[in-house]
């Protein structure tokens, strides 16, 4: 087995949960065009991109919108959500996050983003968690999305890591895809009958260790 050199993270739903953000959001914008926006239709953009969601959204509200409304509504979606998470504060980390972080920062494993956010760095600032992390990888730096590498193998290249000596961390299908693609392995946050393609699948970080991490991968 190869050494580990790097865990590089997702951070939505791996780190935090901003996904209810997302969806009052999505939500308010829905209301002032005039139709429902529920909780399942909410499940059709999670991984999406924000212009791919809002089209799907006004396929949802059968409603056509030039590409300079279209424009002008995903800025505003955005500048809302921005205003949720800005108000973000320690409290919101998932359970036993921030002990795996610092326990990996104790071994001297390299802690790396790798999100399609471009919010991620004001997120990880207001979590109060960026001194943990020594690169990060977002949605502004990258051109293609999951499950294409490139997010991964840029966060990487950061910390001059190979790919076979990092450790993916998703809560998502798609991110465990783009991890087995840059020839990472890759731990599944979840459920293990979505998530059955990762080397290993737990619930959270709840009881997870560092040394349950390097027992399984070393």
């Amino acid at each position: 087995m190869n050494a580990v050199k790097a865990c590089i993270f997702d951070l939505d739903g791996v780190i935090v949960d901003t996904a209810k953000y997302h969806f009052i959001a999505w939500k308010q914008l829905a209301d002032e065009l005039g139709f429902s926006f529920t909780e399942r239709h909410n499940e059709l953009l999670k991984g999406v991109s924000r212009m791919r969601s809002l089209d799907i959204l006004l396929e949802i509200g059968k409603i056509e919108k030039s590409e300079a409304e279209k424009q002008v509504l995903a800025a505003q979606k955005n500048e809302r959500y921005v205003v949720f998470i800005s108000r973000m504060t320690p409290d919101e980390i998932l359970p036993g996050v921030r002990q795996f972080l610092e326990g990996l920062k104790e071994k001297g494993i390299k802690i790396v983003l790798g999100s399609a956010s471009k919010n991620a760095p004001m997120i990880l600032e207001q979590i109060a968690l960026a001194p943990l992390f020594d690169a990060v990888v977002d949605g502004n730096q990258v051109t293609r999305a999951k499950p294409d590498p490139e997010v991964f193998l840029k966060g990487a290249e950061k910390v001059k890591a190979n790919p076979s000596e990092c450790i993916v961390f998703e809560d998502a299908m798609a991110g465990i895809e783009a991890a087995k693609a840059g020839g990472m392995r890759c731990v599944g946050i979840g459920d293990a009958e979505i998530l059955g393609k990762a080397d290993l699948v737990i619930p959270g970080f709840m009881d997870f260790t560092v040394e349950k991490l390097f027992a399984h991968f070393c």
